[in-house]
């Protein structure tokens, strides 16, 4: 079996001399993956993305990083190494990452989980590349042009390591618009693929995903603990899974035993995802769909006076750029007021955020005004971040943050 020769890149990456400002080196020096445009002093004129950049410091001239140049981006370098010692960057350096980056999901992988996130971008040491792995599905997103030149060396490796019998490449909306190469969204690169909604396992419980059209890679692997905690605090309880997509809490939450379960989404076919998802699963609880308006269906239950034992609202991001930070706090302080009234007495209220621009304090500090302003007397029983295939290597890899509460009354 051979790879799609979509993968060969014609380009012929340069070796790049750059010297940046004292700002800039601080990054380097602190083993940040980013370096902005505004950062370098000095680089040749004819720079293109995939470009070795090596970086020298202003101190005796010797080398203090390397990445690969991005014509297109704002952060201008991605860092592959932050360190004087010298290494080469070639099929050898990728594998080493690629294996150094799979121990880290051994233990996840010795739980009956066949699906997990084999590289998480820049805190595995390869920014703006993902690679998730669906049972013998492996899909690899690629969200910059840096990766063209060394796609054919890099894909080989990650097949094998997570011994998958089809590799499917994802495009970020502007690499499908790059003229660089040929590949196409969804396109299969290696193996073949029968269905395109794949069946996986998570610690016990039946998934799928669409690998070709499904959001992101086809699903979102990052709550999976949190998902795995909701199940087993939910046997016997009614559960409300807001913002539910393709139905992760409510599914876990079925499987474990719950009594009824309600998964809430704007999206139509979501919820047909989810209600499929769960006929993957044996249960014997109600699952009920409601699809709408997160806000306004929240209200409308309240004003029905309904409530139920468990509530997760795990919305989207709310804050993709700085200008919206202050309406994306806004919105949490909604949901959680709207979750408490929603959550009986002595109930579990769930409350999660995504949003990397708004920092895991100001989160949980947000959840606690709502909270407190409600007279309820409540413990917060547990703090978490993304699952063990998600390690955070800089702070702006820390995105997921997720909080439970205990209610008293």
């Amino acid at each position: 079996m051979s790879f799609s020769k979509s993968l060969k890149s014609s380009y012929q990456p340069k070796r790049l001399a750059v010297k940046l400002n004292a700002k800039g080196e601080q990054f380097v020096y602190q083993g940040h993956p980013w370096i902005f445009s505004d950062n370098i002093v000095k680089i040749k004129d004819d720079a293109q993305s995939g470009d070795l950049a090596i970086i020298f410091g202003k101190n005796k001239n010797r080398v203090i990083g390397l990445g690969l140049y991005d014509a297109h981006s704002p952060i201008r370098i991605k860092m592959l190494h932050n360190s004087i010692e010298k290494v080469e960057i070639n099929a050898e350096f990728f594998q080493q990452k690629i294996e150094a980056a799979f121990a880290k999901r051994r233990k996840l992988l010795k739980t009956n989980t066949n699906s997990y996130r084999l590289l998480f971008g820049e805190n595995d040491g390869f920014p703006g590349l993902i690679a998730d792995v669906y049972a013998e599905v492996l899909v690899v997103k690629m969200y910059s042009e840096i990766w063209l030149p060394y796609l054919e060396s890099i894909i080989p490796n990650l097949q094998k390591i997570s011994k998958s019998k089809t590799v499917v490449i994802r495009l970020s909306r502007s690499m499908e618009q790059s003229k660089l190469h040929k590949l196409k969204n969804g396109e299969v690169v290696y193996g073949s693929l029968d269905d395109e909604v794949v069946r996986f396992v998570e610690h016990h419980v039946n998934f799928s995903a669409n690998v070709i059209k499904g959001h992101k890679t086809g699903y979102f692997l990052d709550h999976r603990a949190n998902r795995k905690q909701v199940g087993e605090w939910s046997k016997g309880k009614t559960v409300l899974d807001v913002f539910s997509y393709a139905g992760g809490f409510s599914i876990h939450a079925l499987y474990n035993g719950a009594k009824e379960v309600t998964s809430l989404d704007i999206s139509k076919q979501a919820l047909e995802i989810a209600k499929q998802n769960a006929k993957l699963n044996k249960y014997v609880g109600i699952h009920k769909t409601i699809a709408g308006d997160a806000f306004e269906e929240l209200k409308k239950l309240i004003d029905k006076q309904v409530t139920f034992n468990v509530v997760v609202i795990d919305p989207p991001s709310f804050a993709k750029q700085a200008s919206e930070i202050d309406l994306a706090k806004k919105k949490y302080f909604q949901l959680a007021k709207l979750g408490e009234q929603l959550t009986a007495k002595k109930g579990l209220l769930v409350l999660a955020s995504c949003s990397s621009r708004v920092s895991s304090q100001a989160f949980y500090d947000i959840n606690s005004q709502a909270l407190t302003s409600s007279n309820r007397n409540y413990d917060e029983i547990l703090r978490t971040q993304h699952d063990s295939d998600h390690p955070i290597g800089f702070p702006e890899g820390a995105y997921l943050k997720c909080a439970y509460y205990r209610f008293l009354e």
